[in-house]
């Protein structure tokens, strides 16, 4: 049986529960930070009997435009395996985001955690590449 977007988000806050503080929005969408990555994450029916959940992390905004932010990404600078990296050009500057989906219906918490982690780890490792402290 598939598990509906509610459970789905409902597991998920439990495994990110463990490791951050995670505030739940009226359409139960998720947010939490992570290494000073803001990120989001948000149920959607993709198709009938198809849900999912979609985890956006907001790595860094307003880095300077003459930067190449956009050629050190392409580059691979902080790849992982697990989320696909946005240079948006903002009014202020580059915008960088971090975003994976994933059928999560059957993930149990550990398994949800470990997924979760994998994909914030991601971004955080981008966000320390592009924004050395």
């Amino acid at each position: 049986m598939t598990a509906t977007i509610p459970e789905m988000l409902a597991v998920a806050r439990a495994a990110l529960e463990r490791f951050h503080d995670v505030t739940a929005d009226d359409d139960g969408a998720l947010t939490f930070a992570h290494g000073g990555v803001v990120c989001a994450l948000q149920g959607m029916d993709l198709d009938e009997g198809l849900p999912v959940l979609n985890l956006t992390c907001v790595v860094a905004w307003d880095l300077p435009i003459d930067s190449d932010i956009p050629g050190q990404v392409a580059l691979g600078m902080g790849e992982g395996l697990f989320g696909t990296a946005r240079v948006i050009r903002g009014s202020a500057g580059w915008d960088v985001t971090w975003r994976y989906a994933f059928p999560a219906s059957g993930l149990d918490e550990k398994a949800m955690g470990t997924l979760l982690m994998l994909v914030v780890s991601g971004a955080s490792s981008l966000r320390a590449a592009l924004i050395p402290e």
